[in-house]
């Protein structure tokens, strides 16, 4: 349903530069660079980007919003949040269970280098 989203980025290539260690472990890679819109993806799906804001105002992150990743299994959440720590992001809960025991819902929670937060999950393991 969704075909792509934006955060803003305060520092594009830094930002740029982040992605890209954190999305390696799920084998996306920047799609499209015009130098103040970046993408990431892999052929045929969404696209998440970054980019800088429009209006020429400095970016902020939204207070209660979050991008929420898929991943295959519990080692590539692992992977993509110890790929996120070690890039200068910030923990904000290490990959774990959530939920009710039924859900099987495992998920790790970290925030990028301009403060937007993300959840990289898997479902059912």
């Amino acid at each position: 349903m969704i075909g792509y989203t934006i955060f803003g980025s305060n520092d594009l290539q830094k930002g740029a530069d982040f992605y890209d260690k954190v999305f390696a472990p799920l084998g996306y890679k920047r799609c499209y660079d015009g130098g103040t819109f970046i993408t990431f993806g892999a052929e045929g799906m969404g696209q998440f980007a970054i980019s800088t804001p429009y209006d020429g105002k400095p970016a902020t992150n939204g207070n209660g919003t979050m991008i929420a990743i898929t991943a295959p299994d519990k080692a590539a959440v692992q992977k993509v949040y110890d790929a996120a720590i070690a890039a200068g992001g910030a923990d904000e809960g290490a990959p774990g269970y959530r939920g009710d025991d039924d859900m099987k819902f495992y998920a790790g929670y970290f925030r990028d280098l301009d403060g937007n937060k993300l959840n990289v999950f898997c479902m059912g393991q």
